[in-house]
């Protein structure tokens, strides 16, 4: 019946508008009530933890500095992705990201998996000269990097309490503490012990930089790139069910 009398509401304006405000409301309602249950519809996996507080200043300057505009961090569940770049990104990756650094657009290679895949050293010279590495690279030089020492205060008043107030589980605990484990990450002769209780055995602890007399905005950056893609063990995950029948 309706279509039948498709006329009537294609010449009226106001009965076109009220059923494209109809179907819209209806479409965003679909998409964004799972949102509110977002803890139920995410899978928990062992591994996955929210970053150090080195390792969020890094993702703040990888963001500060629009590195997402030319690298995404999402590999999608395709043969030629997963040959290329590792097993494809689970929804847990990203639950402690605010905002999410999937992207759409690869100017430069997918990060998702690059932590572990080149050491420090490489990455410094990436960013310092990058076509001292990648020769065909039109990556700009972040050189100016090594020489900013990290606001560790606006570190921690400002980007952890941030994440809390987004749902990210720092306990009081990891905020008192989030300046001791800043500088102990990157110094390997520190106490480190209550930084890889508060976020594991597997935290990243060394000189990330090679100059030890400070922690610079080149620690951190490099300290985030370490990380990413390295939190999951591939060789024991087990996907749920519903991964299954992809």
């Amino acid at each position: 019946m309706l279509f039948k009398n498709h006329g009537i509401i294609e010449r009226n304006s106001m009965i076109l508008l009220v059923g494209i405000l109809l179907v819209v409301s209806i479409g965003g309602i679909v998409q964004i009530a799972p949102l509110f249950r977002i803890e139920q519809t995410i899978e928990k996996v062992d591994g996955v933890r929210p970053y150090t507080p080195l390792e969020l200043a890094g993702r703040g300057i990888y963001v500060r500095e629009g590195c997402y505009s030319c690298h995404s961090q999402m590999i999608r569940p395709l043969r030629d992705e997963i040959e290329r770049y590792g097993h494809y990104s689970l929804a847990a990756e990203s639950m402690y990201d605010h905002p999410f650094q999937w992207g759409s657009k690869r100017t430069g290679p997918d990060l998702a998996r690059v932590g572990a895949k080149y050491s420090d050293a490489w990455h410094v010279q990436h960013l310092i000269n990058p076509r001292s590495v990648v020769p065909e690279s039109i990556m700009p030089p972040y050189a100016f990097l090594e020489g900013r020492e990290i606001g560790i205060k606006k570190v921690v008043d400002k980007h952890i309490v941030a994440q809390v107030r987004v749902g990210v589980p720092y306990t009081q605990a990891d905020i008192d503490n989030a300046k001791t484990d800043l500088l102990a990450q990157a110094d390997p002769n520190a106490d480190s012990e209550g930084l890889q209780a508060r976020y594991g055995g597997k935290v990243n602890v060394r000189d990330f930089d090679g100059d030890p007399s400070k922690v610079t905005e080149m620690d951190a950056l490099v300290a985030y790139l370490q990380v990413l893609g390295t939190m999951v063990d591939f060789k024991t995950y087990e996907p749920t069910k519903a991964e299954n029948l992809r």
